[in-house]
Order: structure tokens, then C-alpha cells, then sequence
């Protein structure tokens, strides 16, 4: 397919729910509007960055020009976040399944899963949102969208095909992408990197993972439970190496449980193609090894899209890491701002989205909001999950800050165990002497949805001790966090305190 800017646009297999996607987010029919004689604002790149700065200097009264080259909605909704929650709670599912009649004496789930189905079911919840991110909405609004490549040719012009949008200012919203570490032999075999994995539609029998970050925990994982033999690989000698250690081990067992077959502190030494499959030569103390898979995922490396914007003709200055900006999100280019992955080093849809927000106000208004006080939590979506916001202690500490850590296993916590989810901990970091949150990290089933009890303390400036006088229902997971504030509470009874309270009791009793 062929669309009216010379590029083919299209997502395997092209099936129904694929050409709905496409129709949404690249309609080939698209026409280019005429351009405005001057725009209050151009926003090159339609992922989530670029959509919401857009939606909201539009909502505004600003006339918008949004330009993008491939897919509106970006990594996330393509080929990141939504996809790949997709497959996880197909995995889950299937896990669920196959222990529900052991755990809990549910009715036995036997039998082959169907692959295929997970896969559609996938396709089709994302065609489903992606009109929320689509053309059409997104004109309806009141925004000239543009389909094509977008490059400055001067400082406040922007051209799109044979189209020049003149602007008061600008915002790039690229992102980044999958980008090919330096491993011998990857030139020779055939891998896929998250913009091509949910392209499968039958399950490898054999599934190699190199790295053993977010994503490829997260993949590992779920195809581990789908029901292939997984084999993971990192330089590094535990899973998700930026994490919490302890956060780390438990991820790690949980990997093995499910059957991922971890081979961690190991050097790739190459690959090759073997037979219909592709080799992973690699070795480890000193010992050589090799493993055949079918599929092989490259899960390490991420590129800012910085190529072909004609940076150069607009004075924005950029490196191999992304756009320079100062902390208003300005680029060298007074003018010009940046957003989300292509000038951030926190690469995460959320990060996008309130940096989109920000930049609104520092471009028109008397903003001055810097992106060094946004509170950014994150998330590793394996089971458990494993999120984190603030600093580590190590980073508190280069700070000049005195830390006092403490940890509540989720054990203590009776929903979680009623669940059978009680592996895991939330840890918090405080400022010693006060209830001041530095950072937290949360290992529970669902860290994902309750670090963000964490992330508004932070932003507002709530103490633990907040948590302590706040009542959750019980029985939930979230009593975690009360449980925190009651051990500090706990704290605060030195000897001198309790030795006063029993006098107290003597006295007044």
C-alpha cells in the first residue's frame, strides 16, 4: 500500500484489525491540509508527547500544526505499552490456568493454549484505541495534522513534502527507537527488537532473550508461560540491574519459576543463522557455550529520532544521547522545545506526557516548571511487578542526604497473602530524622497501580506519616503503605518518649 507521500504503510499480518490500526493512526487517503500562513505552534513527532502538547495548545485557542512521518500514537501504542500489556495479561491468563486447580482447587485448565488467539486479541484491543490517538480525531480537535517527514529548513519554518509551516514556536517529539548493539554476527541473523515482536503469530518453540531489562524480563517471562523454552541473556549478573538488588532477586525467582533459563554475567561472542533458527555463541568465566533458538529478541540499545529533522538548519544542537535542552525543555534554539524520548533520559510514556504539559506553559505562558521537579515513577510489568520512584539511596547519598530505609515485606500484608502475592516488599527511603519521602521501591502483583500513592506524597509534599492517619479498606494491598507510615510512627517512641507515657499512665491511669 502506497500512500500519497511515496512510503508503504503497513503492520504484519494485514489482517483486519492491522488495517483498522492503519487506517486510524497513517490513513492512506490522507490528504495534507493547506498550510496557515503562521502557526502559533509545530509539534514534529505524534507519539505521546507530541499528542498531548497539541490537544492541549489547541484546547487553548492556539492554531497547531501536528507532523508525523509514521504511526501516530508512537512506540506506545504500536509497538511499546500497549501491545505488550496486551501479552502479559495473556500470559497471566494462561499461567493463572494451568495453576488454579493446584493452588486453589480451581477446575483443571488442560490442553495446548492458542497462540494465535492471544496475539488477535492483542491486534484487536489496539485497533480499538487507536482512534484516540488517530487523524481524524485529532483534526476534529481543530489541529492540521500532517502525514510525511517534517524537517526544519530555518529556524521558525518546518516543511512537510511540498508544504512549509511557518511557527512562533516549535516542539520535537520523535522519540527513540530499538537500535542494534554492537554483538558479532548480528548482521548475519534474523532478530526482532519490540517493533517487530508482536508481529508473531505462532509461538517459537525456542525464544532467545539478550538483555534482561524491563522489556526482556518482561517478554522472557511471558513467553516462558505461553509455553516456550526461553533463554535469557545479560552481560550483567542479575535481572534488571538498576533495580533495588533485592527487588532483582525476586524477579529473578520468579523467572525461574516459570522457567526461564537465565544465563547472567555471560559475554555474547556472536551469532550466525543454524539451520531455521539462529545460534548464540557465548561464554562465561572462561567457558565457551552455544544455544539454538527459533525467534531471538533484542531487547538492549535505544536511539533518539534525530536523523533527517534538519536540526542543523534551526540551531537546535543534539548528540548520540538525543536533543540538549535546558531544564525548561528549551532547546539552543530559544524558540524550539523537546519532549519525551528524544530528549529525555527518563524514556517512559508518562515522562512524555507531563513533560507535554509542561512545555505548553514554558512556551506561551509565564511558566517556568522544570522537568528536575517532576516526581517520575516507573514500572517493570513482570510478576510481581517492580516499581520505583524518587532516588535509590546511593543517589540520596551523592546528594549530601542522610538516608533511613524501611521495609515492609508484603507478607505482613493479609490481602497479599489471601491473593497468593506475597512475594515482594515495598521499601522506603526517608530523609533521616524527618518522614521526608526520598524514593520508594515497590515488589508486589500490583506495584504498577500503587506506586502512584507514592508518587502524589512526593509531588505534594506528604510525609509517611501521612500514610499512617489514612484509613484504606481492608482487606487490599495498599495497607502496605499504612503499615510504612505505622513503623515510622513506631520510631518516633524513643526510650525517653515511652518512659514518659508509662509515668503518664502511673499518674493519670
Amino acid at each position: 500500500m502506497a500512500d500519497s507521500r511515496g512510503s508503504e504503510v503497513r503492520m504484519e499480518p494485514w489482517d483486519d484489525h492491522n488495517r483498522r490500526l492503519i487506517a486510524s493512526v497513517h490513513p492512506p487517503d490522507w490528504v495534507n491540509p493547506e498550510p496557515a500562513e503562521r502557526y502559533h505552534l509545530v509539534v514534529i513527532g505524534a507519539g505521546t508527547g507530541g499528542l498531548v502538547t497539541a490537544a492541549i495548545a489547541v484546547s487553548l485557542g492556539a492554531k497547531v500544526a501536528l507532523v508525523e512521518r509514521h504511526l501516530m500514537g508512537g512506540d506506545c501504542l504500536n509497538v511499546g505499552c500497549v501491545p505488550s500489556k496486551g501479552i502479559i495479561s495473556a500470559a497471566r491468563a494462561w499461567r493463572t490456568a494451568r495453576d488454579a486447580h493446584r493452588d486453589l482447587g480451581a477446575p483443571k485448565g488442560e490442553g495446548p493454549g492458542d497462540f494465535a488467539l492471544a496475539m488477535e486479541r492483542m491486534r484487536s484491543l489496539r485497533a480499538d484505541i487507536g482512534p484516540v490517538d488517530g487523524a481524524e480525531r485529532f483534526r476534529d480537535l481543530g489541529v492540521d495534522v500532517f502525514l510525511g517527514e517534517g524537517r526544519f529548513v530555518a529556524g521558525d519554518v518546518v516543511e512537510v513534502g511540498d508544504r512549509r509551516l511557518r511557527f512562533r514556536r516549535a516542539v520535537i517529539a520523535t522519540g527513540a527507537r530499538a537500535s542494534a548493539p554492537p554483538i558479532p554476527g548480528l548482521d548475519t541473523v534474523r532478530y526482532r527488537t519490540n517493533e517487530d515482536l508482536f508481529e508473531l503469530t505462532e509461538l517459537p518453540r525456542r525464544f532467545g532473550v539478550i538483555g534482561a531489562g524491563p522489556i526482556g524480563c518482561e517478554m522472557a517471562q511471558s513467553f516462558a508461560r505461553f509455553g516456550s523454552e526461553v533463554v535469557l541473556f545479560d552481560m550483567a549478573d542479575q535481572v534488571l540491574p538498576r533495580e533495588d538488588d533485592d527487588a532483582a532477586k525476586v524477579v529473578q525467582g520468579a523467572l525461574e519459576k516459570d522457567g526461564v533459563d537465565l544465563r547472567l554475567g555471560v559475554k555474547i561472542e556472536g551469532l550466525r543463522p543454524a539451520g531455521d533458527g539462529q545460534e548464540v555463541a557465548f561464554s562465561k568465566d572462561g567457558k565457551r557455550d552455544r544455544v539454538v533458538v527459533d525467534e531471538l529478541l533484542v531487547a538492549v540499545g535505544r536511539a533518539p529520532n534525530v536523523e533527517g529533522l534538519g536540526l542543523e538548519a534551526a540551531g537546535v544542537a543534539y548528540d548520540r544521547k538525543g536533543i540538549q535542552v535546558d531544564g525548561r525543555l528549551r532547546t539552543t534554539h530559544r524558540k524550539i522545545f523537546a519532549v519525551g524520548d528524544v530528549a529525555s533520559k527518563y524514556q517512559f510514556t508518562h515522562t512524555a506526557d507531563a513533560q507535554a504539559r509542561m512545555v505548553v506553559r514554558n512556551a506561551f505562558f509565564f511558566g517556568r516548571g522544570r522537568s528536575s521537579d517532576l516526581v517520575i515513577p516507573w514500572c517493570t510489568y513482570t510478576s510481581p511487578e517492580v516499581a520505583h520512584v524518587g532516588l535509590h539511596p546511593s543517589e540520596a547519598e551523592g546528594l549530601g542526604l542522610r538516608v533511613e530505609t524501611m521495609t515492609v515485606p508484603m507478607e505482613d500484608v493479609d490481602r497479599a497473602r489471601l491473593d497468593g502475592e506475597d512475594e515482594g516488599f515495598l521499601r522506603v527511603h526517608l530523609e533521616a530524622g524527618s518522614d521526608k519521602i526520598l524514593g520508594a521501591t515497590l515488589v508486589a502483583e500490583h506495584a504498577g497501580d500503587m506506586i502512584g500513592h507514592l508518587s502524589f506524597a512526593m509531588t505534594h509534599g506528604l510525609g509517611l506519616s501521612k500514610f499512617s492517619s489514612t484509613i484504606f479498606p481492608y482487606p487490599t494491598q495498599g495497607e502496605v503503605f499504612r503499615k510504612a507510615g505505622d513503623q515510622w510512627n513506631r520510631r518516633r517512641l524513643t526510650p525517653f518518649a515511652q518512659r514518659f507515657f508509662e509515668l503518664w499512665f502511673r499518674i493519670f491511669g
